[in-house]
């Protein structure tokens, strides 16, 4: 079967929040906002699919903004989705949603809808703004309803880190079907995220056993382990072993970066990695993505640069998360600074046997 290569298209800037850690005013909060014009997204959708059938892939998208159902022509792309008949999950915020709306995205093809949750009521609230939390609770329902997947995302930081058994909580109660969390990537921002490795593996240690308590219990939510320092938490605890097929030279999971994702920006830029500040690699109204990623995405799979996991035994499974090392360090290879897999825990290979690509 064709592999899936994923696309996370940002049709407009517009949103009804201005979100503390958003990526699109990270310096610069009086940005213009950019959005696509309807011949511009027809041209990117195409290109989009001339992409996969170059490479023999199968489109998947997630459209994101700002809040892409504010977009005019929202409703005309995802028409042009089903035509096509190709699948896609929407990540956007909650306020537009009811009952009917969300009949109307089953209709087109919505897979997921993806909404976030950042903190208990007042530091979600803070985050986000005021109402925003019971109003996000609240259109899970309306989402489950429709038969479309219910997703909650958590940005970690260390201002939200002990709150997140409490969001585990609040998301099982009101009958999320997925939830996940990811670390925020810095960017400039006002928010505090110098978490300790020691204190991020206990983070862990703590939701996998209230994950196992509340499976135990049937709970139908599916807790995705999104964040890719899971695989050296379970690779720990021995419930994540390398397998015997594993050769080298192969990568089998971990970042996505360089290897079956890319971002697209309102402006028509192409990203490797949204989380990544300076990783644009051209631009889709100029150029056919079939050919950038041949070019300018190859810097980001140069797996042997990696000053860490490229000596580390779990390099073709994790490789921690590049955007926050990039973020810490302005190295995309640099050391992942909530990454303890070390030399004397048995992981990491001498530092002078380290290969360079």
């Amino acid at each position: 079967m064709k592999q899936y290569f994923s696309f996370q298209w940002h049709i407009t800037d517009e949103c009804d929040q201005r979100c503390k850690h958003c990526y699109i005013f990270s310096g610069d909060p009086c940005r213009k906002l950019d959005s696509m014009s309807w011949e511009q997204m027809q041209d990117t959708f195409y290109n989009c699919l001339d992409f996969c059938e170059v490479y023999g892939r199968l489109p998947y998208f997630y459209l994101t903004g700002g809040d892409p159902i504010l977009h005019p022509d929202f409703w005309r792309l995802l028409d042009l989705f089903h035509k096509y008949d190709i699948p896609f999950t929407i990540m956007g915020n909650p306020f537009h949603l009811n009952d009917q709306v969300c009949l109307e995205l089953k209709a087109l093809g919505c897979q997921k809808y993806q909404l976030s949750l950042d903190g208990l009521r007042e530091t979600h609230d803070w985050f986000r703004k005021p109402g925003s939390f019971d109003c996000t609770l609240e259109k899970i329902g309306c989402i489950n309803r429709a038969g479309i997947r219910s997703v909650v995302m958590t940005t970690l930081s260390k201002q939200n880190r002990m709150e997140v058994p409490g969001i585990i909580d609040a998301v099982v109660k009101s009958g999320v079907n997925i939830f996940a969390f990811s670390r925020y990537v810095p960017s400039g921002g006002e928010l505090d995220t110098s978490m300790t490795p020691q204190e991020y593996r206990e983070l862990l240690a703590l939701c996998d056993k209230k994950f196992k308590e509340y499976e135990a219990e049937g709970c139908e939510t599916y807790f995705n382990k999104k964040d890719h320092l899971w695989t050296l938490y379970e690779y720990e605890t021995g419930e994540f072993r390398i397998p015997a097929y594993a050769c080298d030279g192969m990568i089998y999971g971990g970042c996505n970066c360089g290897n079956c994702h890319l971002t697209i920006l309102p402006s028509g830029d192409i990203f490797a990695c949204r989380r990544v500040a300076d990783s644009k690699i051209g631009n889709v109204f100029e150029d056919r993505l079939a050919d950038v990623w041949v070019t300018s995405a190859e810097a980001y799979r140069n797996y042997d640069e990696f000053s860490k996991c490229s000596r580390c035994k779990l390099k073709q499974f994790c490789r921690g998360c590049p955007a926050v090392a990039k973020g810490y360090t302005g190295d995309f290879y640099g050391d992942d600074p909530q990454c303890w897999a070390s030399e004397e825990n048995g992981l990491l290979t001498a530092k002078e046997e380290r290969k360079i690509g």
